[in-house]
């Protein structure tokens, strides 16, 4: 945490006059008739000169910045900075210390009353830790009252414990904000502007329990809660309390702050096109996402929660409603913890291993007819494919304009066509999917620290229909969605461009530690991930995956639906910083076969010799005939164009006409649904200053690619 903290501080003292300037800018657009501007004063010297924060400041000059550091938080709060401070008045923690006696904690609502001196410092780091959010070097990360998040969204930055604090707003009552569900925002005490951030006065200490998805199941179990009982019985019986009790791997964590995780400095030095440092994740945290039907859907199919009998009737259920596959091999007794079992993977399909946050369920930012200045103004569909727990099955989150939300396996109908809008026009009945509930107080989106719970309109399962439709349709999944722990380590897509967000290192297989379970990778690379979140580039999602040195990395492939012939792509934005690389392909990581001719990762099309390689030239828009014809010639060569649901942000219609954009077709074979596939990128060059570069790949059956009376859509 100190390279972080020196990280944090660079270049504040030099600029705090920028600092300042761009605090009050940054307020330009918003309303502060209501606020209180105190420009002499740091956030620590307002706390001090006002007696309803006298406590808390106590508690400020007693709490250490980390565990390695000597210097206490009320010098950062009076240093030179970006701090967003939920600050809680002295009623507030006498009220929590009251709540301590309840607990049996102390014997009374005072700091003498601790007979542990380690008890009293955890106690002062809860109120410390989760009432501030450091901007870092971003002097804009500040978070007044109006640039909040939305009702049970989460916000960008986490707090001084790495924790994220949520918002909930009432219906129709649009002032009365809490934090974490029950910590009230102070009306008329918020949005206090100081020089070095901005203060909100609490009236409830933020102190979230951290209760792990087993603790939290276990107890709704011991107190027959309703809600989702059935399914937690069903948790409970298939004997995953154990592994939903995992919160972090805490062999990083020692790893980590002893210093053996070390930041990569000099990436530009080292042959990375931008960057100057890639920081390496402090923590390695595991995570699940659970989508549930509630009970009351069972009571609607005759089945009751609280039923003694209610595993062999659910059983019963499945069985009887084909909630399974015809090729799935399983048992139907009562040995329910076994992976063989019918109910054992029926649970794991609604189970994926990372939380997601509500704002995260699928990624809005630059598909086809969005603007990122209208952030909730929906267009094309956009998707995610993962990978659930238990037997690897795929599984697909999907929302657009039309669809009123975020589905679990939707597929419908587009408008595709090579002069079409990419829109959703309809959707079948029986591929309407099911819908994600993540409004309603039934969505247990904040009261778990390794967990979210989803309640979900209809039954979901890995059945033949939801095979079949995955097997109809082209599977484009982006690279960063092959690694749980980029969910769950809020590394992918944050919605921050400081360094430390925007170049993140992965550390390295062979000299560290394994970061990325699904990912191995030689000792003479460096892996970063590039969060692009400001940048205008023409990738899924923007964001990309790089490497340089003699590079030889390794991925673990999703499944695919259906047992059958497949193209498997790989989709390229070239440039001469790119490598060359030969692919390997095939379901045994120790003896992978070599794939094709070595992968030219800098071929850009925008060079006269690299198009007439692959063929290219722009489409013709008065002559579909001749585009068609295009398209065919540089399949022919083992290309396609870049599809044209990627846009770019600037009003320029790149999709399918930019010629950086380019989709190897590097496999073409029979897949099966039950093996594990990989994929490995091997340098072929000497040089140790070139990029390995991943998007997306994508896999496609030759139902779709093949299709002589429906040709593959260009999106």
């Amino acid at each position: 945490m100190k390279r972080h903290r020196n990280h944090i501080y660079k270049g504040r003292l030099c600029l705090a006059a920028l600092c300042l300037a761009c605090l009050w800018n940054c307020t330009e657009s918003v309303d502060t008739s209501a606020r209180y501007v105190f420009k002499e004063d740091t956030i620590l010297s307002y706390l001090e000169k006002h007696p309803a924060y006298s406590s808390y400041v106590d508690v400020l000059r007693q709490v250490n910045i980390s565990v390695i550091s000597d210097s206490k938080v009320s010098q950062l709060l009076s240093a030179r900075g970006v701090y967003t401070v939920f600050a809680p008045n002295n009623d507030a923690i006498r009220k929590y210390l009251e709540s301590l006696v309840e607990e049996g904690i102390i014997a009374e609502p005072s700091w003498d009353a601790f007979t542990s001196e380690q008890k009293l410092d955890s106690i002062r780091k809860v109120i410390v830790y989760n009432s501030i959010i450091d901007g870092g070097d971003e002097v804009d990360a500040v978070f007044y009252t109006s640039n909040f998040p939305k009702d049970k969204d989460e916000f960008i930055l986490g707090t001084l414990n790495d924790k994220k604090l949520s918002v909930r707003i009432p219906a129709g009552h649009p002032d009365s904000i809490y934090i974490n569900d029950d910590c009230p925002v102070s009306v008329k005490e918020r949005d206090i502007i100081s020089i070095n951030g901005i203060i909100h006065q609490m009236e409830k200490v933020i102190a979230p329990k951290d209760i792990t998805a087993a603790s939290y199941i276990q107890e709704c179990l011991d107190e027959q809660k309703e809600g989702f009982l059935t399914c937690f019985r069903v948790i409970q019986a298939c004997g995953l309390l154990d592994t939903l009790g995992k919160v972090r791997d805490e062999k990083y964590e020692e790893l980590y702050q002893t210093g053996q995780i070390a930041d990569l400095e000099g990436m530009t030095a080292i042959g990375f096109a931008e960057g100057n440092t890639g920081y390496a994740p402090k923590h390695r945290l595991y995570g699940f996402t659970i989508f549930a039907e509630p009970d009351d859907f069972w009571r609607s199919q005759g089945i009751e929660p609280q039923d003694p009998d209610l595993l062999p009737k659910l059983m019963q259920w499945i069985v009887d409603n084909h909630q399974y596959s015809d090729d799935d091999k399983f048992t139907t007794n009562e040995n329910y913890d076994s992976e063989d079992n019918l109910l054992y993977q029926w649970i794991t399909y609604h189970m994926l291993p990372m939380r997601i946050p509500k704002g995260k369920l699928v990624f809005h930012i630059n598909e086809y007819g969005y603007n990122p200045a209208r952030p909730d103004v929906y267009a094309i569909p956009v998707y995610e494919f993962y990978t659930t727990m238990g037997k690897r099955r795929l599984f697909k989150l999907t929302e657009s304009a039309a669809s009123g939300g975020v589905y679990i396996n939707r597929f419908p109908i587009t408008d595709n066509g090579r002069h079409g809008t990419g829109d959703e026009i309809g959707c079948d009945p029986d591929k309407v999917g099911s819908r994600i509930d993540t409004e309603s107080s039934l969505a247990i989106l904040n009261d778990m620290t390794n967990c979210n719970i989803y309640p979900i309109d209809a039954p979901i399962s890995y059945n033949d229909q939801t095979r079949d439709n995955f097997q109809k349709n082209r599977i484009r999944f982006d690279g960063m969605s092959l690694f749980p722990e980029a969910m769950n380590n809020d590394i992918r897509l944050k919605k921050a461009s400081e360094e430390r967000y925007k170049h993140v290192y992965i550390p390295n297989t062979v000299r560290s530690y394994n970061y990325f379970e699904n990912m191995q990778q030689n000792a003479d690379m460096n892996f970063v991930y590039y969060n692009a979140w400001n940048d205008d580039w023409c990738n899924l999602n923007r964001d990309e995956m790089k490497a340089v040195g003699r590079f030889e990395v390794m991925f673990k492939l999703p499944p695919v639906p259906r047992r059958g012939t497949y193209e498997v792509r790989y989709k390229v934005l070239a440039n001469s910083n790119r490598g060359v690389a030969q692919i390997y392909f095939g379901s045994n990581p120790d003896k992978l076969p070599v794939t094709g001719i070595p992968m030219d990762l800098t071929m850009d099309c925008r060079n006269a010799l690299d198009a007439k390689k692959v063929g290219w030239e722009d489409d013709n828009p008065n002559d579909d005939d001749y585009t068609a014809e295009i398209d065919k010639r540089m399949r022919n060569n083992g290309y396609m164009k870049g599809p044209q649901s990627i846009n770019s942000n600037d009003g320029t219609e790149r999709g399918a006409n930019d010629r950086e954009n380019i989709r190897h077709i590097f496999v073409r074979q029979t897949l099966d649904p039950d093996e594990t596939y990989y994929i490995k990128l091997k340098s072929v060059l000497d040089s140790d200053r070139k990029e390995f570069y991943m998007d997306f790949i994508e896999y496609c059956a030759k139902e779709i690619y093949d299709n002589p009376e429906k040709p593959e859509d260009i999106w």
